[in-house]
């Protein structure tokens, strides 16, 4: 399942959050919440946690300086969750703080995973990423021709 589309939920007093009742089934085998990179949270199936951090660590050496901070942060910042039968998931405090969450939550599909914001913080991000994928596409234009629908 391709994780799509923005909803808006509600942390609890218990850090509980929602999710949104589409994507329930597709995480129903648990879940790894970790930071994002941004001030956010990101929210895996279980079962594809493994072969993303694999892609992205695969080439990271454990024994350099870089590959250890990656592998604290994919790692280190992780959590494992399961839904709970009204359909919410504990988000542990460090995330909490780590995004800012309080009150009303953005959640964005993002294909592999879903990203959980603060909704107050949300619309800035959203407004500088707008601009960025402008700014993106008006670069990849330059760059495909058309009549080929490569890179000509």
């Amino acid at each position: 399942m391709s994780f799509l589309g923005q909803f808006e939920h509600n942390l609890d007093a218990k850090d509980r959050l929602t999710v949104p009742s589409k994507y329930r089934a597709a995480l129903s085998d648990g879940v790894i919440l970790l930071a994002g990179l941004d001030p956010c949270v990101w929210i895996f199936p279980a079962d594809s946690y493994e072969g993303f951090s694999a892609e992205i660590l695969g080439g990271a050496n454990p024994l350099s300086e870089d590959g250890r901070k990656m592998r604290r942060h994919f790692f280190g910042t992780a959590d494992n969750e399961a839904l709970d039968s009204a359909g919410r998931v504990r988000v542990p405090k460090n995330l909490v703080e780590h995004a800012g969450l309080s009150g009303t939550c953005v959640l964005l599909g993002m294909r592999d995973y879903i990203e959980v914001w603060d909704a107050e913080h949300w619309p800035e991000y959203g407004a500088d990423t707008k601009e960025t994928v402008r700014q993106v596409a008006e670069g990849y234009a330059g760059k495909i021709d058309p009549r080929q629908g490569s890179e000509g």
